[in-house]
């Protein structure tokens, strides 16, 4: 006996909420005002950007799963790769006092007045 081949359709239905990854995504515009904000420089270390140093990364200060959407309060320019011990990312992704760093950054980034709004939203820059 053989049973009638009949597959089913693919449904049509979409994800309604955003994957952690399409929350932590930076954005151009924010990681550009980061960048301003750091003036080329780690946030964390005050060293310039360069070969010789190594280079700058756009750092999460808070875990992509905590957030709805990344916005520039939520980032940090630091020392990079995160992958290599002794960098400043590296510093902020594995240890306690790092994480600690982080919020605490993180929480005078919200409370300070000196960045200004992003004209058209509610957001600061």
């Amino acid at each position: 006996m053989t049973l009638p081949f009949n597959p089913q359709p693919k449904t049509k239905t979409r994800r309604f909420k955003p994957t952690t990854k399409m929350r932590g995504r930076i954005s151009p515009e924010v990681y550009q005002a980061a960048y301003e904000r750091s003036g080329g420089c780690c946030e964390l270390c005050g060293k310039a950007g360069s070969p010789e140093y190594g280079t700058l990364q756009c750092a999460h200060l808070v875990r992509r799963w905590k957030l709805d959407e990344t916005t520039v309060n939520d980032v940090a320019m630091l020392c990079g790769p995160s992958v290599n011990t002794g960098t400043c990312h590296n510093w902020i992704d594995y240890t306690r006092d790092g994480r600690e760093w982080a919020e605490d950054y993180r929480k005078h980034l919200y409370n300070s007045s000196e960045f200004p709004e992003i004209p058209g939203t509610s957001k600061k820059v």
